[in-house]
């Protein structure tokens, strides 16, 4: 049992990496929407309204 855990404390202490892949997922992410939402926000803006309209407005 003593050499599985000294293995595995060897296996995590030798464990050290960049950022995780889900955290540049996640940035990128950010920024494509933050890029999609400066050049098409009135576009974006536009088509909310006509949606809610449709929907209060038999």
């Amino acid at each position: 049992m003593r050499s599985l855990t000294s293995r595995l404390r060897a296996r995590l202490a030798a464990d050290r990496g960049d950022v995780p892949g889900w955290v540049l997922i996640a940035v990128m992410t950010a920024g494509l929407v933050s890029a999609l939402w400066l050049v098409a926000d009135e576009q974006l803006t536009a088509i909310l309204q006509r949606a809610l309209g449709a929907v209060t407005q038999p």
